[in-house]
C-alpha cells in the first residue's frame, strides 16, 4: 500500500492511495470463510458450502466493501497523522480518478482532492484599538424592572368598580333586534371576561366605568374578533357562534382587580430569597446589578462582533481554492443546486475565515474547551431565557434539570461549545487589546447593530 500528498498549489493538494492485492486478501478470504459457515444455500450442509461457490456468490460484494473500509481509513488517517490542515472533506479527482471494475482489477487508485486550509498568523497587542460599548443602566430601567415584579406578585382583590386589567364576572345573555333577552337565547352564568384584552375599542370602552351589578350591552363578535374567545365566553362549542351577530347584555356581578404588590420584605423574599434584600434601596441596587449584569452579556457579544470585524480586515482576503470549495458545498448540499453554491459562496468564506482566525488565536492562547465549560454555558443560557420572565432567583437543582435537557440535544452541544470558546476569547482579547470604552444609552447601543 503507497500513500503520498503532492500539493497542486498553497491551498489545493492532491492525495493519491495505491491499494494492493496484498492488502486486502487476507481479510477478505476471512470474511468469506465466515459468509461460509453461516450460509443457507440449498443442497448443502450449513459450513459445507465449496468455498468457490461462495468465492463466486459473495466474492465482489466482500471485495468491494473491504477495500471501500481500508480507503477510508488509510485516508483518515493519514490525514490525521500528517497534520493535514484540511478543508471539508476530499473529494475523487475528476480528471485522475479512474472506474473501478471488481471484475477485472485486482490493484486500485485513488485519487483526492484536497482543499488546504491557508495559513493565518494572528497577533494582539495593546497596539490594536477595539471598541467597547458599557450601556448606562438608568433609574428609569430600574423603575419599570420594579414594577414589573410588583405586578407578577400581585394580589388579588375584589372591587366595586372597574380599573385597568381587572377581570369581570357575570350573567351574559344574548338580545333580540329589540334588545330583549332573546327567548331560547345563549345565556351563560358565571362568564369571565378581561377588557383589556378586547380588541375593539368601542368595545372596550363599553366597560371602562363599569360597577357591580351594572347591565351594559356589547356584541362579543365584534369585541374579541375571535370565534374561540366568544366560545369560551359564552361556555358554548365553537359551531354555536359562527355567524352570531347579535348583541349581549352582561350583569356585572363581581370585579376582580389585581393590585400589585407593596415593595417591602415580602416581596423582596420572593424575589430575591429569604433574608438576602431587607430595604427598598437594597432592592433597588440589587435590581440594578442584575439589569448590568444582562447588559454586560450584551456589551461583550458586542465587542465580540467588533473584535471580529476588526480581525477580519487586519488579516485581510485570505485565498482560498474557490472552485473546490464550490464543490465540497455541493456536496454537502446535494439537494440544492448550483444557484445555491454561488448565492452562499460568499458567506461561507467569510464565516470560513473568522473560523480560521478564531482556531489561530485560541491554538496560540492555549484557549480550550472542556466539558465543564460546556455544562457551565448550558446554565448561563437556561439563567438568561428565565431571567425574560422575571424568574431570577431559581433554585440551582432546577438550573441543573433544565441545563441537562439541553446537553441531551447534539446540536445544541455544538452550539454552546462556540459560544464558551468566543466568550474565552473575548475575554483574552480584552486583556490584550486597548479597549475604546465608550457609555452609551440602550437606545444608542441598539443603533449599532444598524449600521
Amino acid at each position: 500500500m503507497d500513500i503520498s500528498l503532492q500539493k497542486v498549489d498553497k491551498v489545493s493538494a492532491l492525495l493519491t492511495l495505491n491499494i494492493e492485492k496484498s492488502d486486502y486478501q487476507d481479510q477478505v478470504e476471512k470474511t468469506l470463510k465466515t459468509y461460509r459457515q453461516k450460509a443457507n444455500i440449498p443442497g448443502f450442509r450449513p459450513g459445507m458450502v465449496p468455498m468457490g461457490l461462495i468465492r463466486k456468490r459473495f466474492g465482489k460484494a466482500v471485495t468491494a466493501e473491504e477495500v471501500d473500509r481500508l480507503m477510508q481509513e488509510k485516508v483518515n488517517e493519514y490525514i490525521r497523522e500528517n497534520q493535514i490542515d484540511m478543508l471539508g472533506m476530499p473529494l475523487p479527482n475528476e480528471e485522475k480518478m479512474q472506474p473501478i471494475d471488481f471484475d477485472t482489477q485486482e490493484a486500485f487508485e485513488f485519487v483526492f482532492d484536497i482543499a488546504l486550509a491557508p495559513e493565518v498568523n494572528v497577533t494582539l497587542t495593546e497596539e490594536d484599538k477595539v471598541d467597547f460599548y458599557t450601556i448606562a443602566v438608568t433609574d428609569e430601567m430600574v423603575n419599570r424592572q420594579v414594577e414589573m415584579y410588583a405586578r407578577q406578585h400581585a394580589r388579588y382583590e375584589q372591587t366595586e368598580e372597574y380599573v385597568e386589567g381587572a377581570m369581570l364576572k357575570g350573567l351574559a345573555a344574548e338580545l333580540d333586534e329589540n334588545g330583549n333577552v332573546k327567548e331560547g337565547g345563549i345565556q351563560a352564568e358565571g362568564a369571565v371576561m378581561m377588557p383589556q384584552y378586547m380588541k375593539n375599542d368601542e368595545q372596550k370602552a363599553i366597560f371602562a366605568t363599569a360597577r357591580v351589578n351594572d347591565v351594559l350591552t356589547f356584541n362579543p363578535m365584534k369585541a374579541f374578533e375571535s370565534v374561540t374567545e366568544v366560545a369560551s365566553l359564552l361556555k358554548v362549542k365553537k359551531e354555536e357562534v359562527e355567524g352570531l351577530t347579535a348583541d349581549f347584555s352582561f350583569q356585572v356581578e363581581e370585579i376582580t382587580a389585581s393590585v400589585p404588590a407593596e415593595l417591602n420584605e415580602e416581596l423582596f423574599t420572593q424575589v430575591f430569597g429569604e433574608g438576602t434584600v431587607k430595604t427598598e434601596d437594597e432592592f433597588r441596587a440589587r435590581i440594578k446589578e442584575g439589569v448590568a449584569a444582562q447588559f454586560a452579556a450584551d456589551s461583550n457579544f458586542r465587542f465580540l462582533l467588533d473584535l471580529r470585524t476588526y480581525l477580519m480586515n487586519k488579516v485581510g482576503k485570505l485565498e482560498f481554492s474557490d472552485t473546490l470549495l464550490k464543490r465540497i458545498m455541493q456536496a454537502n448540499n446535494p439537494e440544492k443546486g448550483a444557484d445555491f453554491v454561488e448565492e452562499n459562496y460568499d458567506k461561507s468564506v467569510e464565516e470560513l475565515t473568522w473560523h480560521l482566525i478564531k482556531e489561530d488565536l485560541m491554538k496560540k492562547n492555549d484557549i480550550r474547551i472542556e466539558q465543564e465549560d460546556v455544562a457551565l454555558m448550558a446554565k448561563e443560557a437556561t439563567r438568561a431565557q428565565f431571567a425574560q420572565y422575571g424568574m431570577m432567583n431559581l433554585p440551582e437543582d432546577m438550573i441543573e434539570n433544565y441545563s441537562k435537557e439541553m446537553l441531551k440535544k447534539r446540536e445544541t452541544v455544538e452550539s454552546l461549545m462556540t459560544r464558551a470558546g468566543e466568550q474565552k476569547l473575548a475575554a483574552m482579547a480584552k486583556s490584550r487589546v486597548t479597549l475604546n470604552e465608550k457609555e452609551v444609552s440602550l437606545e444608542d447601543f441598539n443603533k449599532t447593530f444598524e449600521q
